[in-house]
């Protein structure tokens, strides 16, 4: 990170912070450097680094955490509309827009995965199968998202895992209202979770393509046996 002349020292602070992320020297998911540390490398006053980063958190780039820090959380403009856009929608929406992402992340996942993407997607359905055994509904949502997620990173296309990953919030809200905790019953009767994983493991899209799609298909299912 260059240090900065003094201009408007705010814009100066914004333009640097964006371009940090813009480069991709602080990824998705990031914590960014404390406040006291911006102040020292950009050589700017305290209050307007807290201003440039406030302006980034209103941007929807930044998030702060209470007692954690400052997090990327989009890397550009484009990605905070759809997550704007995708908070608005409903379940049965994210799902059906799931279909064509979901088809190609599996597909995709099945040729490009390697042994250690193999091992962190079955490492998560453990992790799903203990949350449905102790009944609890948030960490069965925490491991059904990472296990999603962790396939479009397996795709090894990084613009779909971005787009899948923008997805986040939406997506906890989409697997949330249509878990079989929530619904009361079998969470996965079709053992499609399983089927994806194997088709992965096995190297077959289409296979895995259609397990993916299965797993949509009962998410819908269970939203219609709700009450």
């Amino acid at each position: 990170m260059r240090h900065i002349q003094r201009r408007s020292l705010v814009d100066t602070v914004v333009d640097e912070l964006k371009r940090e992320i813009s480069e991709g020297r602080w990824v998705l998911g990031t914590r960014i450097p404390s406040e006291a540390e911006l102040t020292v490398v950009l050589g700017v006053s305290r209050p307007s680094v807290r201003e440039g980063v406030r302006a980034l958190v209103q941007l929807g780039l930044l998030e702060t955490r209470q007692g954690d820090g400052t997090y990327v959380i989009a890397t550009d403009p484009t990605q905070v509309a759809l997550r704007r856009a995708l908070h608005s929608a409903d379940s049965r929406e994210v799902i059906r827009v799931r279909r064509a992402l979901d088809a190609l992340s599996a597909s995709e996942a099945a040729t490009s995965r390697t042994d250690e993407d193999l091992a962190r997607l079955t490492e998560l359905l453990e992790q799903r199968r203990a949350a449905i055994a102790a009944r609890d509904s948030e960490a069965f949502t925490e491991a059904d998202v990472a296990y999603h997620l962790a396939i479009a990173s397996a795709s090894g296309n990084q613009l779909l895992f971005d787009i899948y990953a923008s997805f986040d919030t939406s997506l906890r809200e989409s697997v949330s209202d249509a878990s079989c905790l929530a619904a009361g019953g079998d969470p996965d009767r079709a053992d499609q979770h399983e089927s994806l994983l194997r088709a992965i493991a096995a190297g077959d899209p289409e296979q895995a393509r259609d397990a993916a799609l299965g797993v949509l298909a009962q998410q819908e299912r269970l939203l219609d046996e709700r009450p």
